[in-house]
C-alpha cells in the first residue's frame, strides 16, 4: 500500500476537515471569485476520488462473484444483503418520521416563489441504462454504478460454470483487481487533502444558512438522530445480531468514511474509502467486501429516506396548522422508503430530488413545498450521505459475520 505519512487514515481526514473549516473562516464572505475557485476544486477532487472506482468495481466484482459461486455463498450473501438493505431503510424511515412527529421542528417561513420546472425520476431510462445494447457501455457510466455491477456480476458467476476454461482469465482479473485496489488506495490518501475543499465549501454554506436561523432546528434534529444512530442504535444491533462484545470497533472503522460522506455529500466518492476500511480495518474478505459496499451505495439509502420523511413533515406543518392524519403519515413513510431505492443514479442531491417528487405526488396545494428547503439542500444531502456511509459499514460487517468471511484485526492495525 501507498502511505505518505505514518498516520491513521481517519486522522488525516479529520485534520483535513478541521483545516477546511479554518479556511472557510478566513475567506472573505460572499466572495464570488472564491466560491468559483472552491466549486472548481471540489468538482476536480470528486472526479479524482471516483477515478479508479469503475475499474476497481468491474474487476473486483468479477473475482468476488466467481469465488462466492464457487464456494456456494452467493445465495446466502445475497439474502443477508437484501435483508440488511430492507431493514436498515425501514428503520431509518421510521426514525426520521417518528422524530419529526414527536419533536415537531419549527415552521419554515413560506416563499411566494413558483415552480419553474417539474423534476422526475425516469425509471424507464434507468432500466435501459442497466441493460444497454452493449455490456461494455455499462462501464462508461460513472454516476450510476448498477450497470457495471450487473455486467461484472454476470461475468464472474458465468466464469464459475467452467473453471478450467476461465482459469487464465480469472488469474488476469485477480491481478488487475489488485492493481486497481492499489490505485484506489492512492486516491483515498490524496482525498484526505481534498477534505479541505469539501469542508470549506460545506462550512461556508452552513454559516450562511445558520445566520438565517431558519433551518437550525432541522439541522439540530438531524444531527441528534445521526449521533443516536451511530452511538446507540447501530452498536446495539451489532451487539445482538453479531454477538460482538466490542461493537464500537465498527464505528471506529467508520470515522473516515462518515466524515468524507458528510462533508462531500457524495456516496460514490465515499465508496472507495468504505471498501478500503471494510477490508483493511474490519477484515471483511474480498469476496464479500467487493460486492456488499457497491450494493449498499446503490440501494441502501436509508439516510435519504430519513431526511425525506423528516423534511416532508416539516413542509406539511409549515403549510398547515392542522394535525397530520394517519393515512398521510403512512403514505409519507411508505413513499420515502420506496423512493430511496431508486436514488442510485443520484450519488449527490438525491434527497432533495425525492422531496421535490413527493411534494408533487402529494398535491393538495403542497406542490411547491420543496422550495422551502432549496437553500438547505446541500446540508440535507450531507446528513443523508453520512447516514448511508455508516449504514454501509455496519451492514457489510453483519453480512461478513453471518457468512464467516471476517478476519478480525487488532485495533492498532486499523488504518
Amino acid at each position: 500500500m501507498i502511505y505518505f505519512v505514518p498516520m491513521k487514515l481517519w486522522l488525516k481526514y479529520l485534520i483535513g476537515a478541521i483545516l477546511g473549516a479554518a479556511v472557510a473562516l478566513i475567506l472573505p464572505p460572499q466572495s464570488s471569485q472564491a466560491q468559483e475557485v472552491l466549486d472548481f476544486l471540489v468538482d476536480l477532487i470528486i472526479r479524482f476520488g471516483r477515478y479508479a472506482l469503475i475499474p476497481l468495481m468491474f474487476f473486483s466484482i468479477i473475482t468476488a462473484c466467481f469465488k462466492l459461486r464457487d464456494q456456494c455463498l452467493m445465495l446466502k450473501t445475497g439474502l443477508w444483503v437484501f435483508l440488511t438493505i430492507i431493514i436498515s431503510s425501514a428503520l431509518l424511515t421510521v426514525l426520521g418520521l417518528g422524530s419529526a412527529l414527536i419533536i415537531k421542528p419549527p415552521r419554515i417561513p413560506m416563499t411566494i416563489e413558483k415552480i419553474n420546472e417539474i423534476p422526475s425520476l425516469d425509471l424507464r431510462s434507468m432500466l435501459f441504462k442497466i441493460f444497454p445494447y452493449s455490456g461494455f457501455s455499462s462501464l462508461l457510466n460513472d454516476s450510476f454504478l448498477l450497470p457495471c455491477f450487473v455486467f461484472a456480476g454476470l461475468a464472474g458467476a458465468g466464469a464459475a460454470d467452467d473453471q478450467s476454461a476461465s482459469k487464465s482469465a480469472m488469474t488476469f482479473f485477480t491481478s488487475v483487481s489488485k492493481i486497481c485496489y492499489i490505485v484506489m488506495s492512492f486516491c483515498t490518501e490524496i482525498l484526505a487533502i481534498g477534505m479541505i475543499a469539501f469542508t470549506c465549501r460545506w462550512t461556508l454554506t452552513f454559516i450562511a444558512l445558520h445566520s438565517l436561523r431558519v433551518f437550525t432546528p432541522l439541522f439540530t434534529l438531524l444531527g441528534a438522530l445521526l449521533a443516536l444512530t451511530a452511538l446507540i442504535i447501530y452498536p446495539l444491533i451489532i451487539r445482538f445480531v453479531c454477538h460482538d462484545t466490542h461493537p464500537y470497533r465498527v464505528l471506529y472503522a467508520s470515522i473516515a468514511p462518515t466524515v468524507l460522506a458528510f462533508f462531500s455529500g457524495d456516496t460514490n466518492t465515499t465508496l472507495p474509502l468504505l471498501i478500503r476500511h471494510g477490508k483493511e480495518s474490519l477484515g471483511i474478505r474480498h469476496r464479500v467486501n467487493a460486492v456488499t459496499f457497491p450494493l449498499y451505495s446503490i440501494f441502501a439509502r436509508g439516510g435519504a429516506a430519513l431526511v425525506i420523511s423528516t423534511c416532508f413533515i416539516v413542509i406539511l406543518t409549515t403549510y398547515s396548522m392542522l394535525e397530520i392524519k394517519w393515512d398521510s403519515i403512512i403514505w409519507i413513510g411508505l413513499m420515502s422508503f420506496l423512493i430511496s431505492f431508486v436514488l442510485g443514479e443520484h450519488s449527490s442531491g438525491g434527497p432533495y430530488l425525492a422531496i421535490t417528487i413527493l411534494c408533487i405526488m402529494y398535491g393538495k396545494g403542497y406542490e411547491s413545498g420543496y422550495l422551502l428547503l432549496r437553500d438547505a439542500a446541500p446540508i440535507l444531502g450531507a446528513f443523508a450521505a453520512a447516514f448511508d456511509a455508516l449504514t454501509a459499514m455496519v451492514a457489510s460487517y453483519i453480512v461478513g459475520i453471518k457468512t464467516n468471511t471476517v478476519v478480525h484485526q487488532e485495533l492498532r492495525k486499523f488504518i
